[in-house]
């Protein structure tokens, strides 16, 4: 039974104009980010990422991550970081602030009243750290906002507030909204893309293994929108031979590895041919690799929605 929320509990603030504060920076870069994508070299884009939640652990009674502790700093930048934010590295310079995430346990009951302050704290150090990018880092290049799981919940609220029907709206390049519930109408002026090189909207999915259904089908997914990351418009369904590419747990790129289908609400992937598939063929919820799945694919998406703004505002 976890302690009830607290404010005098809380891990200390993340302080933005300190570097320690920030997982990547362009030059802050982690030897294993360097591995799988190289140096950074200056982009005419900045992409804004926000992590899922990587505080699960059980025996832990807080409610929100410590920033500063080493366990917590390696987890986002050896998982999160490398491989998920490493995707759009290619298109864009890339910013992954710390933030205090809320734990696992404020998405099911009965922990989510109790703990939803929790949430709005973590909202509020993603929303300082995008302000603080805004005003000392962006000079006014266009944005990605990249995001998963409950990041993309704060990605949403991000965009609700800074960018929806705003003077931001303009510099928008795309948000990849991954992992999250996000309807069809959630924004007033930013649209769901159905083109692959639309630009100044939003895409997002949740994928299962093909055939299955999460018991939470109902409360989580259903109603939702979803993308296509294989061919990024309105087809069902996604062909493997279009797949462009699994990132492999040992960071190896499988192209042509697995084909889609779109539901109501939900991505059906079936089992990727990479190394160790007969362990993945125990699993059915591919949550966790959201953004794996589809490495390459993303990447290079981002790279034509980065260089059609670029084209279309140079005009």
């Amino acid at each position: 039974m976890s302690s009830e929320f607290n404010l005098e509990n809380l891990p200390p603030a993340p302080n933005y104009n300190q570097t320690i504060s920030w997982a990547v920076l362009p030059d802050k870069w982690n030897s294993s980010l360097t591995q799988l994508v190289g140096k950074p070299n200056k982009k005419e884009a900045d992409v804004f990422y926000i992590y899922p939640t990587l505080f699960v652990d059980r025996k832990d009674e807080n409610w929100n991550s410590d920033i500063y502790n080493p366990i917590t700093r390696k987890d986002v930048i050896e998982k999160a970081v490398v491989n998920q934010a490493s995707a759009w590295v290619k298109a864009a310079n890339l910013y992954v602030p710390f933030y205090r995430q809320a734990h696992y346990r404020i998405f099911v009951e009965p922990y989510a009243t109790q703990g939803k302050q929790a949430g709005v704290i973590a909202y509020q150090d993603v929303k300082k750290a995008f302000i603080h990018f805004l005003e000392n880092f962006n000079e006014s290049r266009p944005i990605i906002i990249a995001s998963h799981s409950q990041g993309s919940i704060h990605g949403k609220r991000l965009l609700k507030e800074f960018f929806d029907g705003k003077p931001l709206q303009k510099r928008l390049i795309a948000a990849y909204l991954i992992g999250a519930r996000i309807y069809k109408n959630e924004f007033e002026h930013i649209p769901f893309l159905e083109e692959p090189n639309e630009i100044g909207g939003f895409v997002s999915w949740n994928t299962y293994k093909k055939n299955h259904l999460p018991k939470k089908y109902d409360d989580w997914y259903r109603g939702g929108v979803v993308s296509n990351p294989i061919t990024w418009d309105k087809s069902v369904f996604g062909p493997r031979e279009k797949h462009l590419g699994v990132l492999g747990y040992e960071k190896k790129i499988y192209p042509q590895s697995l084909n889609i289908q779109k539901i109501d609400g939900m991505l059906w992937s079936s089992l990727p041919r990479i190394r160790k598939r007969f362990f993945l063929s125990f699993i059915k919820n591919y949550h966790f690799a959201d953004v794996n799945l589809f490495w390459k694919d993303i990447e290079q998406n981002a790279l034509l929605r980065t260089q059609n703004w670029i084209k279309t505002n140079k005009r």
